[in-house]
């Protein structure tokens, strides 16, 4: 809720005029937006992305509709909903994943801030490891390769592929234990 008030109160400063916090709302509003999208979209990063700047863009032209009293959630879901299926409709898109266009995922429960902060946390822990567990993680659970696909790129036989993934995440287990230890004492 606080989320929601914050980026109000920089969409009414910039409806009066305030360009700065108007630039602020666009881009705070860009993270929520972007991570909407991803969940409904099987698409690659540059579509989400295009379909992202026209959702932006349509945020801005219709700001004027825009009323203090609404909540900015509705507003902008309103406005995302709408873009995503004209997208889906005019491309005759199939990979659009099988949560409906009506449901009530608030728009702004989760940023793309947040997924981007865990990305570069697990990319530091998987440092830690061995080239054979960590290699293998990274290819089958984070690109989505096969194992036997992994197995070709690593120069690593296919039961080896599985080992250095069991034991790469036992690993990364242990070091967020520790770490979580750490913090806590």
């Amino acid at each position: 809720m606080t989320r929601e008030l914050e980026l109000q109160a920089l969409l009414l400063r910039g409806l009066a005029g305030d360009a700065v916090a108007y630039r602020e709302f666009l881009a705070a509003l860009a993270l929520h937006v972007r991570g909407f999208l991803r969940r409904r979209l099987a698409a690659r990063p540059s579509e989400v992305e295009d379909l992202l700047q026209e959702v932006l863009l349509a945020v801005h032209n219709a700001r004027h509709t825009y009323q203090a009293q609404q909540p900015l959630t509705a507003w902008v879901q309103a406005i995302a909903r709408y873009k995503l299926a004209d997208y889906l409709r005019g491309y005759g898109r199939r990979e659009a994943r099988h949560a409906p266009l009506e449901d009530d995922d608030e728009l702004l429960a989760c940023s793309d801030e947040a997924q981007s902060d865990a990305s570069r946390d697990l990319l530091k822990l998987l440092e830690y490891l061995p080239p054979r567990q960590r290699l293998p993680i990274v290819h089958v659970k984070l690109e989505g390769l096969s194992v036997e696909q992994a197995a070709r790129i690593t120069g690593l036989s296919s039961s080896a592929v599985k080992v250095g993934i069991h034991r790469g995440l036992r690993a990364l287990a242990k070091l967020i234990q520790r770490r979580n230890d750490d913090e806590d004492r």
